[in-house]
C-alpha cells in the first residue's frame, strides 16, 4: 500500500511539472504590471500561419527550464503580429487597421510589429523594466539557444556587449544549464 501511495505522488508531481506553462499576458497588462512591480518583458511575436512559431511554442515555451525562468524573471507577452489587438505604448495607440478577419493565412502586419521593426517570424522581443525596447531576436530557438538571451537580458549583461567581439567572448564563455 505504501508503494502505491508513492507511485501516485510521483505521478501527481510529474503531471504538475509537465503542466507548467508560461504565464502569458497582453502587452497592455505587462506595461501596467511594470508600474507596480518593475520586471523585464519578453514578447513572443508570432503569426497564425507560421510553422516555426508553432514549434517555438510547442518545443521551447513548454520546456520546464524555459517556463520556470521566464515566469520568475519576466512578464511574458504573446503577440500576434497580424492580429487586431490594440496596444497602448509610449503614448501611442497601435492597431492593425488593414486586418481582415475573413482572410486565411497571411494578413496585414500590425503597426506595433512594424514599429518594432519585426522582419521575420517568430521573433522574441525583450523590453527593459520601464518598457523600453532592448532588442528583437528573430527565428526559432531551442531552449538551449534561447537560454543565453534570457539570462543575458535578465542579468543586464547585454549592456556590456557593445561590440561583436564582446558578444563572441560572452557566447563562448556561456554555460548552458537548460535541458532541450
Amino acid at each position: 500500500m505504501k508503494n502505491l501511495s508513492i507511485v501516485f505522488l510521483w505521478i501527481a508531481a510529474t503531471t504538475a511539472i509537465s503542466a507548467q506553462e508560461v504565464n502569458w499576458i497582453s502587452m497592455n497588462d505587462a506595461l501596467e504590471a511594470q508600474k507596480k512591480e518593475p520586471k523585464k518583458i519578453i514578447m513572443d511575436v508570432y503569426t497564425s500561419w507560421c510553422g516555426p512559431c508553432k514549434l517555438l511554442d510547442k518545443n521551447t515555451f513548454h520546456n520546464k527550464d524555459v517556463v520556470n525562468y521566464i515566469n520568475k524573471n519576466y512578464y511574458a507577452v504573446k503577440f500576434n503580429a497580424e492580429g487586431e489587438e490594440v496596444i497602448e505604448y509610449n503614448d501611442f495607440t497601435y492597431t492593425n487597421p488593414n486586418y481582415n478577419p475573413k482572410k486565411k493565412g497571411r494578413n496585414s502586419q500590425h503597426f506595433f510589429a512594424n514599429a518594432l521593426k519585426i522582419q521575420g517570424y517568430p521573433s522574441i522581443v525583450f523590453f527593459d523594466e520601464a518598457g523600453n525596447l532592448i532588442t528583437p531576436v528573430t527565428g526559432y530557438k531551442t531552449p538551449k539557444q534561447l537560454e543565453i538571451y534570457l539570462k543575458m537580458v535578465a542579468s543586464n549583461d547585454y549592456k556590456k556587449l557593445t561590440t561583436a567581439d564582446a558578444w563572441k567572448t560572452y557566447e563562448k564563455s556561456f554555460t548552458n544549464t537548460f535541458v532541450n
